[in-house]
């Protein structure tokens, strides 16, 4: 039966975008659906976020021809401070300690997605459906028939396989009825750029306080982007006062690591949850990216666990073609789905055992965290496996 693609991608944001580059070499036929036009995407709010983009991450990008249009607006770590306010542990890595140049860089959300979108225009073997929304799909043994809002019109098309990358409210994981699992934090996340006294020295800190974590991530040499985990209650009331209360309050939770801190824009709240989708794969569909897992930004590992869905994929499905084997059969998405799984269960363990672990004010829990950092910063081989997790090297694919 011959299909209009090989590969269909729902969802043409960072992760469903990149594996679209990432099959470019490859004789697969792939077409990719978004909603927003490209205007659309560069103006839309979530592209003002700050990435922490692993080490592993920038290699991805670097392979996907990307990374030399993103290094030059990209900030890179070159330390990670941890620390407890009111305790006296602190663990600290140093990229040079590990001979690298830099244990990650920091960027714009949109500075990607420009270097995104260049390179799709110019990409001759993916087809874009924009603007396009899924409105119905029915998989069989031979195939899947997507049907297509495009515009004003309505379209029919058939694919080997169906990738669903679009975003955490999946229409794909709806429109097949497959449930999610979801843990709710009972935090909220606001976001927000400082700028800063002293200057940040390619640093980003960790900082758990007693209503959970504070991270602030470096974007110039004198500003850093704010992650700040609060209760919903604390943090809706937060949002309501004055920039110059939420300087006060968030002067008092990190400390003088960087001087006097000011606020440079509104801080935007996120609702935190652990939201998994209950099966990888389906007849003829696999998901990836948000659309399979959010994590709490504690780690700073959706987007780089997101990414590596996508890189590892790419490989499976190039394999898959060189070997002629049907990409979207039961088989082939079986192996891929337990060859992720290697990945996938660790990191999202880790990091949700250190949000909740961080997140629970009790004092003798409070004291052997601050022990444990202590003991951390003065072991080596520990100190090296902390900082393959943080390179996104925590599991090798």
């Amino acid at each position: 039966m011959q299909h209009d693609y090989d590969v269909l991608i729902a969802g043409g944001g960072l992760v469903g975008g990149s594996l679209a580059l990432a099959l470019e070499n490859t004789p697969l036929r792939v077409g990719l659906i978004e909603a927003l036009d490209d205007t659309g995407r560069l103006r839309a709010e979530a592209g003002q976020r700050a990435l922490a983009l692993s080490r592993g991450t920038c290699q991805i990008l670097q392979s996907l021809g990307l990374w030399p249009d993103v290094k030059p607006q990209a900030m890179p770590i070159r330390h990670i401070h941890i620390s407890e306010r009111g305790r006296f542990g602190k663990t600290r890595l140093h990229a040079d300690e590990l001979g690298v140049e830099a244990l990650g860089h920091v960027v714009v959300a949109r500075h990607l997605e420009q270097a995104l979108i260049t390179r799709l225009r110019s990409s001759s073997r993916c087809q874009s459906l924009c603007p396009a929304r899924v409105m119905g799909l029915r998989a069989g043994a031979d195939g899947i028939c997507v049907t297509l809002k495009h515009g004003h019109d309505d379209l029919n098309l058939t694919a080997r396989l169906l990738v669903a990358a679009d975003g955490g409210d999946s229409t794909v994981r709806r429109l097949l009825d497959i449930p999610r699992h979801s843990n709710e934090y009972g935090h909220t996340a606001l976001v927000a750029e400082v700028a800063t006294e002293k200057a940040n020295d390619y640093t980003a800190y960790e900082r758990f306080t007693a209503t959970g974590p504070l991270a602030l991530l470096p974007l110039t040499p004198h500003s850093s982007s704010v992650v700040w985990t609060l209760p919903h209650a604390e943090a809706e009331e937060l949002r309501q006062e004055s920039a110059s209360v939420f300087n006060d309050r968030l002067q008092t939770a990190f400390g003088y690591w960087l001087g006097r801190l000011h606020l440079l824009d509104t801080p935007k709240a996120f609702a935190l949850k652990l939201i998994l989708t209950e099966q990888m794969t389906a007849e003829r569909v696999v998901f990836i990216g948000n659309a399979l897992h959010q994590l709490h930004p504690v780690a700073g590992q959706g987007f780089n666990l997101g990414l590596r869905d996508a890189a590892v994929l790419a490989d499976h499905l190039a394999t898959c073609q060189a070997f002629g084997e049907d990409p979207g059969h039961a088989d082939c998405l079986t192996r891929y789905a337990a060859a992720r799984q290697r990945d996938l269960q660790p990191v999202i363990r880790f990091t949700d055992g250190l949000a909740r672990l961080f997140t629970r004010d009790w004092p003798a829990l409070g004291v052997a965290r601050s022990a444990a950092m202590t003991v951390l910063d003065c072991l080596p081989p520990a100190k090296r496996y902390l900082a393959r997790q943080a390179m996104g090297y925590g599991v090798r694919f």
